[in-house]
C-alpha cells in the first residue's frame, strides 16, 4: 500500500504543479499589456482567439482541480481502509483498473452500468 500512496501523492502533487502553472499563466495574460490598456484587442480574430484560450484554460483548470480532488479523496480511502473497494457494489476493484486510474470508486460492471443510466436518461 506504500507504493500506492506515493503514486497517488505524486499524482496529486503533479496535478496541483500543473494548477499554480495555469494559475500563473491566467494571471500573466490578463496582466501582460505593456502599456496597461485594459481593453481587448481590437480585432475581432484576436478577440476570438482571446476568448477561446481564455476558455480553454478555464475548462483545463476545472479538470484538474477535480482531478485532483478525487485524488485527495482516494488517499483519504487509503487511510480508511476503503480503498480498492467497489463504491456501488462493496467489491474489489479490478488492480488494472486502479493502476491506470488510482482515484477510481467503482469497479467496470459498476461504471458501465452508471454510464449506460446516463445515456439511457440522455435519449
Amino acid at each position: 500500500m506504500d507504493e500506492v500512496r506515493t503514486r497517488i501523492e505524486r499524482e496529486l502533487g503533479e496535478a496541483m504543479e500543473r494548477l499554480r502553472q495555469l494559475g500563473g499563466a491566467v494571471v500573466i495574460e490578463e496582466f501582460s499589456d505593456p502599456v496597461g490598456d485594459p481593453s481587448p484587442p481590437a480585432d475581432p480574430a484576436d478577440q476570438g482567439q482571446l476568448r477561446e484560450e481564455q476558455e480553454l484554460s478555464l475548462l483545463t483548470r476545472g479538470l484538474l482541480v477535480e482531478r485532483a480532488n478525487q485524488l485527495a479523496e482516494a488517499l483519504k480511502r487509503l487511510r480508511e481502509g476503503a480503498y480498492g473497494i467497489c463504491e456501488e457494489c462493496g467489491e474489489p476493484i479490478a488492480p488494472a483498473r486502479l493502476q491506470a486510474m488510482p482515484e477510481v470508486t467503482t469497479c467496470i460492471r459498476c461504471q458501465d452500468g452508471r454510464e449506460r443510466s446516463v445515456r439511457h436518461s440522455s435519449r
